[in-house]
């Protein structure tokens, strides 16, 4: 029999406990991620939006020789911040719609064990839940990435970069400008984050016979990157748009009138190779900070459990 006492332990790590581990622990991965991801995501960025650089290794080279190396970490404070509150939410969302999903599944069919297509959906979720906050933030931190050095300088830091972007459009068409694409984004790259780990983490139990908790630390960090690299793969191109959108101009200098105007001037313009630039560093970064990210959370979760 299972007394009172375990029921109560075992509600209380299933519900809203269990909610603030998960939040807690993708916190600290969303830091981590930052840290480790920062100096590769401004070339990336650059890339992007600057037809300057000849490739990632030219952009970082110049980074470096004109604006110094704390060049790289130009508007850190915002993602340190934001995208720390943005893996929370995302292993937050993910690890409730996962919780849902198993409901689901074992009252109607005993197991809660969960297809494929439901661990994609787990991450989608997680990701539109996680548009509200990242939106803005990678709106921000682009803005700081691409601003000139020097006195040339737009923005005196995060707060007033908020600012400046509202009093052109307001806070949707201003701070939230690019969300639609962002939406997009989120869904699909999230979707399949999470379903390539949890894929990779369940092959590995079921082929050594052992539980998940059991997998090394070493293995889940590769599982993790391995993850990074197909979210980007299976995302970029809306994150050009994004990035496109969020660096461009306002009034008569804005070259984009929304994310269908945007693609379509791509497109126009570059061709399909225009939705693939700043590839090659962005899966350099993303293998180490997935990598870095999942470890993070995974060994947080174990340690707080």
């Amino acid at each position: 029999m299972v007394s009172q006492v375990e029921k109560e332990i075992e509600h209380q790590d299933s519900g809203s406990g269990r909610v603030v581990k998960d939040l807690f622990a993708g916190a600290v991965g969303g830091v981590a991620q930052v840290l480790l991801g920062q100096p590769f995501d401004i070339v990336k960025v650059r890339l992007q939006t600057t037809s300057q650089y000849t490739g990632a290794l030219n952009a970082a080279t110049s980074i470096y020789k004109n604006e110094g190396a704390l060049a790289f970490y130009k508007g850190t404070l915002t993602p340190l911040i934001g995208i720390g509150a943005c893996v929370s939410v995302q292993f937050g969302g993910f690890n409730f719609a996962r919780r849902y999903f198993e409901d689901q599944n074992k009252a109607k069919t005993g197991k809660s064990d969960l297809s494929y297509s439901q661990y994609y959906a787990a991450g989608a979720f997680a990701g539109i839940a996680n548009t509200a906050l990242s939106s803005p933030i990678e709106h921000i931190r682009i803005r700081l990435q691409t601003q000139p050095s020097g006195a040339a300088r737009l923005y005196d830091g995060p707060i007033d970069c908020v600012r400046k972007l509202s009093a052109h459009q307001g806070v949707l068409g201003g701070v939230y400008r690019g969300t639609a694409v962002t939406f997009l984004r989120e869904a699909q790259a999230y979707g399949v984050w999470f379903t390539t780990f949890e894929y990779l983490m369940n092959a590995d139990a079921a082929r050594n016979h052992i539980k998940r908790e059991d997998i090394s630390t070493l293995k889940v960090a590769a599982y993790g990157g391995l993850a990074g690299e197909m979210l980007w793969i299976s995302s970029y191109p809306f994150d050009v748009v994004k990035s496109k959108m969020q660096s461009d101009g306002f009034g008569a200098s804005q070259k984009y009138k929304s994310m269908r105007d945007c693609f379509a001037k791509v497109w126009a313009q570059e061709g399909a190779r225009g939705f693939w630039k700043g590839i090659g560093p962005t899966l350099l970064r993303a293998m180490p900070v997935s990598a870095g990210t999942f470890a993070t959370v995974e060994v947080t979760m174990r340690l707080i459990s």
